[in-house]
């Protein structure tokens, strides 16, 4: 038998006055609320700085119903209009960045990295209404990059003193970012790629090898920017690994990660690689951040990569993100995938992909139990360009008609059908009317034809010919966003399905089919 809470025996008469009736609904209230924070404290889990601990780790119910979040990359480097790795090729002498730079700002000796900075005043920025247009778009959570592996952290930092609010825009754009996605009814997260900055920004403290500058020592190398460029103790500096690092940067990585979770309390928090780090941390460092973060966040999302070149992985710690690529079938765990419309940061070179190539991106990868956060490029001023704002319009417009397949959904048994294979990088999406992904919902199965036909006007589902056992009678078929009847056929050859005249949207066409489970 349930336990009654320790109130249900406390009786109210009818000689109360209406002040003590309320007095004493308030105590009610008060004593049902602890006995309530009790019970969920008690059922909370309390994670150690360990493996085994940590694959007690389980994805929260909000994130697997989400599917679909934004982040973007902006920071000084948005200045050059060169992406997010300018801040490191500008010291690269055989970088076409490099050539660049020298001709427009000068030799890295004389303008380096850190003078970027008092050019980024973000003076454009309007939180509300970007996010508002995030919201438009469709995504369910917001997750800016809080600091880059230019070592520069975009909220008010207490251990390092080269961040947003002392310089450069002089705004704590975390917190604006966060009241803003708060006040939007979005989920708020953040990413951060700072455990690689101990190598990845060490190249300047490098000088050129050849050429009229040879052995000139670049801007770093000289001493200045003391604390942007991290110490030259004579790492390696690799760009994509950290290898070794010193005691004193993984705990300067770990304090200021620490007080970005405790100060701004992300449903979200992302790294940019496995655990870090490597070498003689074996990832404690990293461990105790995420289990600090698990602990204070019980609803907490954390996504790292399957990269055990770069620190420490095992299944089961956290949700698994894959940079730009998705898994190739159904994963028992949700996943997500970080991708971009264009470059991570803004870069006037790099053209976009359509919004068809990203909602087939979207579409197969939520059949597939996983979500997509996908990148938006942000110019320094902090507005977008028309090209992007135009993506996101019409991302927005097709989830409004669509959505109902893709929040809130679960895989079916099979993710789909036909064997176009989407490149990681394309401006334009190959996927035909003969590819097809399926989502689930209830009673219901969405079936994704993600191209109108072009020979003909059917389409053809396969599995769900009647000899399929896991399915029964087909009740209806539906095509969302089209009024009226549907032409429909359930034969041995499987579902077919007749288009109508008039497309309901631009891309990717949903069939809902009520089959009820037997």
């Amino acid at each position: 038998m349930k336990q009654l809470p320790r109130w249900h025996k406390l009786k109210r008469t009818t000689s109360l006055s209406k002040g003590a009736l309320f007095a004493s609904s308030v105590f009610f209230s008060a004593l049902v609320n602890a006995d309530e924070s009790k019970a969920q404290a008690s059922s909370q889990k309390t994670y150690l700085p360990e493996v085994s601990s940590l694959q007690q780790y389980e994805c929260p119910e909000w994130f697997r119903d989400a599917k679909f979040g934004i982040y973007l990359h902006w920071g000084a480097y948005s200045v050059a209009e060169k992406g997010e790795w300018y801040a490191r090729r500008l010291y690269e002498e055989d970088r076409k960045e490099y050539a660049h730079h020298v001709k427009t700002y000068g030799h890295p000796s004389e303008f380096g990295y850190k003078d970027f900075i008092p050019m980024w005043k973000a003076e454009k920025f309007d939180p509300d209404t970007l996010v508002a247009l995030f919201k438009k778009a469709g995504a369910r959570y917001f997750t800016p990059c809080a600091v880059h592996h230019d070592n520069f952290d975009l909220w008010d930092s207490k251990h390092h003193e080269w961040n947003a609010v002392k310089m450069g825009p002089k705004k704590d754009l975390i917190k604006m970012w966060k009241d803003a996605t708060l006040k939007a009814g979005l989920r708020f997260g953040v990413t951060t790629h700072l455990s690689r900055s101990y190598s990845w920004l060490h190249t300047a403290n490098q000088a050129d090898t050849k050429g009229p500058k040879k052995g000139v020592p670049y801007d770093g190398a000289q001493g200045k920017g003391k604390g942007l460029y991290p110490t030259n103790d004579g790492q390696f500096p690799h760009a994509r690994a950290p290898f070794e690092t010193t005691k004193v940067w993984r705990d300067h990585w770990k304090a200021r990660v620490n007080q970005l979770v405790a100060d701004y309390d992300p449903d979200l928090l992302y790294f940019d690689c496995a655990v870090p780090f490597r070498g003689e941390d074996q990832g404690k460092t990293g461990l105790e951040v995420i289990s600090h973060f698990y602990n204070q966040r019980p609803e907490g999302v954390m996504c790292i990569k399957a990269r055990p070149w770069q620190g420490l992985y095992a299944d089961g710690m956290a949700t698994l993100d894959f940079e730009r690529g998705k898994a190739s079938h159904i994963l028992e765990k949700p996943w997500q995938t970080d991708d971009s419309i264009g470059s991570w940061g803004y870069n006037r070179d790099t053209p976009y992909t359509t919004a068809d190539a990203v909602v087939d991106k979207l579409t197969d990868i939520v059949s597939k139990n996983g979500n997509l956060l996908l990148n938006i490029p942000i110019k320094a001023d902090g507005t977008l360009d028309a090209t992007a704002t135009k993506i996101l319009e019409d991302i927005g417009a097709w989830l409004k008609i669509n959505g109902e397949g893709i929040y809130d959904t679960r895989p079916w048994y099979l993710y789909g059908e036909g064997h176009t294979r989407m490149p990681h990088r394309v401006k334009k999406s190959p996927m035909k009317s003969k590819d097809i992904r399926y989502t689930t919902k209830g009673e219901y199965l969405y079936a994704f034809v993600l191209d109108w036909p072009k020979n003909g006007n059917t389409a053809t589902m396969e599995f769900l010919a009647p000899m399929n056992a896991r399915i029964g009678k087909i009740h209806s078929v539906e095509l969302l966003g089209h009024q009226g009847e549907l032409k429909w056929d359930h034969s041995g050859d499987g579902l077919i399905v007749t288009f109508p005249e008039k497309k309901p949207c631009k891309f990717a066409y949903c069939f809902k089919i009520h089959l009820p489970k037997k």
